[in-house]
């Protein structure tokens, strides 16, 4: 046993860039000098993934990355650049024992490559996104959301996968509370000591005085002040077309739906970006790209995004491999 935390590796979607990305993350000489590796996967899935990457990595020998086959029947061949009922049944056979050996305490982490959510529907898959359906399979003490990560900016949100005319009933004080004191944690996990929160507005110009909206009024600015009576650098709201123009002021920001703060993570840094579930009893990251089907095969996918998620889920995963060791 050592000190490095243990991260369970999945290589998402078949179909997808997800087998190059991971190829080419273990190819990395540091990638194991971080963190214990454990693969999730089974052998030809891990050749097919050197072939698609063009490089070669070990497992299975001492300080390198442990294969924990997936035993899951394999359907032959995965139909590339595509959605397919086998390959989310595949990704989420690999993910239910990445899942079940983080709730026996066997692994610190979690790291996913990416997936493809009409392939995990066709699989069967009931729960809108992963998210809550880790959610199904972990259960949560807490407040749950998606949290999207920069190296110089986090956000989570209030809503995430619902309409936009869902939004506005999703508002409100518990669920403000919730994904701010969620934010905070999650920051405070990755090593920021007091973390800066900047909290968005949901109308235009933050309401306008009540003139366009009083969720700001009588929702958003109450949850703020309870933030701070609670001991958080938090501030807002503030109107969401210039919050981000202050990054550089705020650790993190508290997004009221989804693209309110996709738009910009994406215009910031489109290829470094992670996101992470939060609220469960284990870090869980990903790439925050898709599958990209156009990249498979053409040996040109961008590995920004999931390095910086393996370095994340090593980060707070190793605080988490620290409290298992004392």
């Amino acid at each position: 046993m050592t000190d490095k935390p243990r991260i369970a590796v999945t290589l998402g979607d078949p179909a997808g860039i997800g087998p190059e990305l991971v190829a080419r993350l273990l190819a990395d000489p540091s990638t194991t000098e971080t963190a214990d590796i454990v693969l999730i996967s089974d052998e030809r899935e891990l050749a097919d993934a050197q072939d698609d990457a063009g490089v070669e990595f070990s497992y299975g020998e001492a300080g390198l990355p442990r294969l924990h086959d997936n035993g899951a029947a394999r359907p032959g061949t995965f139909e590339r650049k595509v959605a397919t009922e086998a390959g989310g049944r595949w990704a989420m056979s690999n993910l239910r024992v990445a899942l079940g050996l983080a709730d026996a305490g066997e692994v610190d982490a979690i790291l996913f490559a990416p997936l493809n959510k009409s392939s995990l529907h066709l699989a069967g898959m009931r729960e809108k996104d992963e998210l809550r359906w880790f959610e199904s399979i972990l259960g949560a003490e807490a407040y749950t959301c998606e949290l999207n990560v920069l190296p110089t900016i986090w956000t989570a949100r209030v809503t995430s996968h619902v309409s936009i005319a869902e939004v506005a009933d999703g508002i409100t004080r518990e669920n403000v509370l919730g994904a701010g004191r969620l934010l905070h944690t999650v920051l405070r996990d990755s090593g920021i000591a007091a973390p800066r929160i900047g909290v968005c507005a949901l109308n235009p110009h933050a309401g306008e005085s009540g003139r366009f909206g009083r969720h700001e009024i009588d929702i958003i600015a109450p949850a703020v002040a309870e933030l701070q009576a609670e001991g958080m650098d938090a501030a807002g709201p503030f109107p969401s077309d210039t919050i981000f123009l202050r990054r550089e002021e705020f650790d993190g920001i508290l997004t009221m739906y989804h693209d309110q703060g996709q738009i910009a993570m994406k215009l910031i840094g489109f290829d470094g970006g992670v996101t992470m579930a939060g609220g469960l009893r284990v870090p869980i990251c990903t790439p925050a790209h898709g599958t990209a089907f156009d990249l498979v095969g053409r040996r040109a996918a961008n590995t920004g995004s999931i390095r910086n998620a393996f370095d994340l889920a090593a980060r707070i995963g190793a605080r988490r491999a620290v409290s298992h060791l004392a």
